[in-house]
């Protein structure tokens, strides 16, 4: 009962902080610190991913569709498939660092309020005058070197790409946009890695099935409702709440943690 407890507040966590820009990958590494859970386990994490991948689909079906059905000439499919090649190239290059020395509390807690900061700063300073009919090979490099840096924890995908995309001068909500549907081939790599890694593990029969079951569609539908309520309410709240709450959860990781 606990386990499947556990695995539902974890699917809600990685279906908000997937989307919101406030770093899912610190949530799932501090709440289970925080109330003391085991780790929930590889097989775990590729069913909340394969959940968000599901939402994200599910939500941008018309703009995949319409990417898809003329991928030749269409602009946007290119720019979301070049936009991915930074964050692969860096996560092979840089596993080994990562994995071992970069999912410390301090590098979380410091992350999640110093590109908090950030992207305050791109929505004071950018202009939102563009929208993606318009992006260029620039804005790809951009916007794809700042997803790579998300692979530090603490800085959040979707949060990096969103503040590069403001200061690309790109609207919010087409900002936003961009970010989603990068985020597809990019959470289709992460839960292909995680799949492989399982398989390969020892151990690999010690499964708990329901907990799997029920992340999948727990985030699935949490990551939905997350992508739906954020690209309505972007325009009127802005960007700030979020920075506050990074603010905030760094300084309490700070204190609980350090």
């Amino acid at each position: 009962m606990s386990e499947t407890f556990h695995a539902i507040i974890l699917a809600i966590v990685q279906g908000l902080t997937e989307f919101l820009p406030v770093s899912s990958s610190a949530h799932l590494i501090l709440v289970p610190k925080l109330f003391g859970w085991a780790d929930q386990g590889l097989f775990f994490d590729v069913a909340v991913h394969i959940g968000t991948l599901i939402a994200v689909v599910s939500y941008f079906r018309q703009d995949i569709y319409n990417m898809c059905r003329n991928w030749l000439h269409n602009k946007l499919i290119w720019a979301v498939g070049f936009g991915t090649i930074p964050v692969g190239i860096a996560g092979i290059l840089t596993k080994n660092i990562l994995g071992s020395n970069f999912r410390s509390e301090l590098v979380i807690a410091i992350s999640t309020i110093v590109f908090g900061i950030l992207l305050a700063i791109s929505s004071w300073l950018g202009k939102e005058t563009r929208t993606l009919e318009s992006i260029n090979w620039k804005d790809v490099v951009y916007i794809g070197c700042a997803e790579a840096i998300a692979l530090i924890p603490g800085t959040s995908r979707s949060g990096i790409t969103l503040t590069a995309g403001l200061f690309r001068s790109f609207s919010r909500t087409d900002a936003a946009r961009y970010s989603f549907l990068l985020s597809i081939p990019v959470i289709l790599l992460a839960g292909g890695l995680e799949l492989y890694k399982a398989y390969t593990a020892p151990l690999l029969q010690i499964i708990n099935w329901q907990a799997a079951g029920v992340g999948l569609i727990v985030s699935g539908i949490t990551g939905y409702v997350s992508i739906h309520y954020f690209m309505r309410l972007l325009n009127k709240i802005g960007v700030m709440p979020f920075v506050v709450y990074r603010i905030l959860l760094g300084i309490v990781s700070l204190w609980l943690f350090l």
